[in-house]
Parts: structure tokens; C-alpha cells; sequence
């Protein structure tokens, strides 16, 4: 509310509301508006497919996993078969080439090396495998 001040000493209130500032909002909305109302309309009209996602169409089935086992001597087996560390590098770089790719299980025993595991799990991640993940057994209670 504003104060007016008349000559006489006595003050009256000026109960007008002050709706310039209301103005002012409004007019830079309005050009706000105008600027950006050309950008939403698109000049190439393009007819989109519809997409349906209740039904996907499985053209590939899953792989089936990629086994590798090291055990605490540090032999290292590929799905129950016996490898050197280079073949199985060969072996894991064809893998990683298939579509849809294959995941990779380590197994290891419990007395074996971190080392050792870490170094067949960079291996994995080196040939380009993107899914690398652990197989352990369940505590029981």
C-alpha cells in the first residue's frame, strides 16, 4: 500500500493496487512467447512408424555363458577345457565378436591369487567382453 501526504498534515491511504510491474511481467512473457513459438512448429513434415513395445520380436536367441575357471595353482580352464592364457585371449576376442555377445563367468577357487583372477578378468575386458561378472557359492546358515 502506498502513502499519499496531503498539504493539510493529515495521511490517507491510497488503497490503488500498482499494476505496472504486472505489465511488465506479462509484456516479457508475450515476447518470450513470440520468440519461441516459431522454433515448435517443424517445416519438414515426417510421417513417424509406430512403435509397438507390447510385442519384441526375439530375432536372436541368448548366448549361452562363457565359463572360465582358475583354480589355485593358477591352470586356467575355458568352459571345462584346459587353456593357456593367449589362447584364451584368441579364444574371448572371437567370442566378443558374435551378436548378441556372450556374458563371461569367472570361477576361482578361495585359496586362489587375486592376481591371477584380476589378470583373467583384464583379459576378458581386453578382448572387448562386456559383460565379465563372478560365480560363488551361497553362505549357508
Amino acid at each position: 500500500m502506498a502513502y499519499s501526504s496531503s498539504g493539510n498534515g493529515h495521511d490517507k491511504v491510497n488503497a490503488t493496487i500498482n499494476i505496472v510491474p504486472l505489465v511488465d511481467v506479462m509484456l516479457v512473457l508475450l515476447i518470450i512467447f513470440m520468440v519461441t513459438a516459431p522454433l515448435m512448429a517443424h517445416k519438414v513434415q515426417v510421417e513417424l512408424p509406430q512403435a509397438n513395445l507390447d510385442e519384441r520380436p526375439d530375432t536372436a536367441p541368448p548366448a549361452p555363458p562363457i565359463t572360465i575357471a582358475v583354480t589355485d595353482n593358477g591352470d586356467v580352464f575355458l568352459n571345462d577345457s584346459p587353456v593357456t592364457l593367449q589362447l584364451l585371449e584368441s579364444s574371448l576376442a572371437v567370442e566378443a565378436q558374435k551378436t548378441p555377445q556372450p556374458p563371461v563367468n569367472v570361477r576361482a577357487d578361495k585359496t586362489t591369487k587375486y592376481g591371477m583372477v584380476k589378470e583373467v578378468v583384464d583379459l576378458a575386458q581386453a578382448a572387448g567382453m562386456r559383460k565379465v561378472g563372478f560365480v560363488a557359492t551361497r553362505e549357508s546358515n
